[in-house]
C-alpha cells in the first residue's frame, strides 16, 4: 500500500518471508516494523530500548497512561497494550493520511485502548494535564530531523510537568560525532528532570556512523541499575550512559531554549 502525504511518500509492505510482518517505509527508508501476530516482537533496536523503559515505568503488567508524540506504525503502543493490558494510550501525529493507512492495513487489537489524535506534538504537550502520564515518548522525525520546537528546555519542562511522580520521558534523536546536538539535548533534559540517561549503539557512540540515540529523563530517580542489567543482555549491543559517564559525554554543553533551538541532524534510514 502506497500513500502520498504532506510529509513524504509512505509505503506499507508485507514481509514476504514472514507472514503477518509489515514494514513501514518513509521515502523508501524503513521506519517501523510491525508483527501483527506478536506485538512483543520488536525488530528495531531503539524500539527495544523504548520497551525496556516501558517495562520499568511501573510494576510488571500494571496498566499505565502513555502519551506517544509521533505514531509511525504504532509499534510501541501495540507493545504496551500487549504487555500492560488496560493501559490508556494517546498517540499524537500530524500526518492524517499516514495514520489512516496504518489503521486500515495494520488494525489495532480490539481491546487496545489506543486513541489517535491528529495534531501538532508541541500543541498536544502544552495542553496536557499536569501529572497525567506515566510515560511520554517523543519520536518525531522528519526529513530535516527532530523538529526544533520539540528539543527546547521549554518543551522538556512541559513534559516534566505532564509526568506523574516516577514517570519517565523518552526522546529519540539522531546524531554523530562530535555530538553537538546530542550533548546539548543531554544538558536540556538535565535542566528539566532530576535524573537522565542515554542509550546508544556502541559504533554510533564511537563515531563510526550517524544513528539513533535515546535520551530518558525522570522527575525522580531512573531505575538505572535495572536498565544497565537489561543493556548487558539486550538482543543487540547497546551502551547506557548515566551519572558521571553521561556528564563527561555532555561536557560543557548548554541547554537549548526555544529562541536558539534547531532541528536535529537530517534524517537518514531510521528504525522505529
Amino acid at each position: 500500500m502506497s500513500v502520498s502525504t504532506d510529509f513524504g511518500a509512505v509505503d506499507l509492505t508485507p514481509d514476504p518471508d514472514r507472514p503477518g510482518f509489515w514494514v513501514l517505509l518513509f521515502d523508501y527508508f524503513p521506519q517501523s516494523y510491525v508483527d501483527l501476530a506478536d506485538p512483543r516482537h520488536l525488530r528495531f533496536t531503539y524500539v527495544q530500548w523504548l520497551a525496556s523503559i516501558a517495562d520499568r515505568v511501573a510494576d510488571p503488567g500494571a496498566p499505565i497512561r502513555a502519551l506517544h508524540l509521533g505514531g509511525g506504525g504504532l509499534t510501541l503502543p501495540r507493545y504496551v497494550a500487549a504487555t500492560r493490558p488496560g493501559s490508556a494510550q494517546l498517540v499524537v501525529d500530524r500526518d492524517a493520511a499516514l495514520m489512516e493507512a496504518v489503521r486500515r492495513a495494520l488494525p489495532l487489537p480490539a481491546d487496545a485502548a489506543i486513541e489517535i489524535c491528529i495534531a501538532d506534538a508541541r500543541d498536544a504537550m502544552r495542553s496536557s494535564r499536569p501529572r497525567a502520564y506515566d510515560l511520554i515518548v517523543t519520536d518525531v522525525l522528519t526529513r530535516t530531523g527532530v523538529p526544533a520546537r520539540l528539543t527546547s528546555l521549554e518543551f522538556a519542562t512541559e513534559a516534566a510537568g505532564a509526568l506523574k511522580q516516577g514517570g519517565q520521558y523518552a526522546l529519540n534523536i539522531l546524531d554523530s560525532l562530535p555530538f553537538d546536538f546530542a550533548r546539548r539535548q543531554v544538558a536540556t533534559l538535565r535542566a528539566a528532570f532530576g535524573d537522565v540517561c542515554l542509550f546508544g549503539e556502541p559504533d554510533v557512540l564511537r563515531g563510526d556512523r550517524i544513528g539513533n540515540l535515546l535520551l530518558v529523563g525522570a522527575n525522580g530517580s531512573l531505575p538505572t541499575r535495572a536498565l544497565a542489567e537489561w543493556a548487558g543482555r539486550a538482543p543487540a549491543p547497546v551502551r547506557l550512559l548515566s551519572g558521571g559517564e553521561l556528564e563527561c559525554f555532555a561536557g560543557d554543553a548548554r541547554s537549548v531554549a526555544d529562541a536558539d533551538a534547531v532541528d536535529s541532524p537530517p534524517a537518514v534510514p531510521l528504525q522505529k
